[in-house]
């Protein structure tokens, strides 16, 4: 019993985690929920299935009528103010079919059909630290989009936090950052993050974040 109600050390999760197989990082599973993600970022991260599991909100018990809310990817965030506009508007256009089909009698998970990628959505992701790592290592690549990018780089950030022995930069970041990278002839040759945590990941590639988020506070 007092080895059983012993807390354990950073040297024995160095230890567990340093096993020639990670078999007990999957004995435990780290739940993250997800606001504000776009349906694209969705149906790329739901690709991943071993030992993980997913709720999403869905259209067949949402209606979005009237407050839909849509994703502005990153390099649209960084255009010029009337190419922002003309895609919120493009976006109000089809939640504006959306309405109509719905006001027509059409359910919503069939007028959902119109509904454009950047709808935001709630997701739940319930992982192993095993396979939080091998996500984070995968979707943090630069061959991911913005978007991606940034939620995952927005986890790997909280989790390192929670625990930066299980979720440091050798083990969690991306395969360049551990080594080698995976991309071959696709690579995109940057090796300036190699040793850089996930916030100042954030701040170098995406640094007009913080200036959006200032102004939605100030807003």
């Amino acid at each position: 019993m007092q080895l059983y109600n012993k807390d354990y050390s950073e040297k024995t999760l160095q230890s567990i985690i340093s096993l020639p197989h990670p078999t007990v990082q999957k004995f435990e599973v780290i739940t993250v929920a997800v606001v504000g993600a776009s349906r694209r970022f969705l149906s790329q991260i739901t690709r991943h299935q071993n030992e993980v599991k997913f709720m999403s909100a869905s259209l067949q018990y949402s209606n979005y009528d009237g407050k839909a809310d849509f994703v502005i990817p990153y390099e649209i965030l960084t255009a010029p103010e009337d190419v922002r506009d003309y895609y919120l508007e493009n976006c109000q256009d089809d939640m504006d079919f959306y309405s109509f089909l719905t006001a027509c009698g059409i359910d919503h998970d069939t007028a959902g059909y119109v509904t454009p990628q950047a709808l935001r959505n709630i997701l739940i992701i319930s992982a192993t630290p095993f396979q939080w790592k091998h996500m984070i290592g995968q979707r943090v690549c630069r061959r991911n989009t913005d978007e991606m990018q940034i939620v995952m780089l927005k986890i790997w950030k909280e989790l390192y936090e929670l625990s930066p022995v299980m979720f440091s930069v050798d083990q969690a970041g991306t395969f360049c950052q551990r080594g080698k990278c995976m991309e071959g002839k696709m690579s995109c040759g940057d090796s300036d993050i190699s040793f850089l945590t996930p916030d100042l990941i954030l701040d170098m590639y995406y640094p007009a974040l913080k200036e959006a988020e200032h102004e939605d506070k100030a807003a």
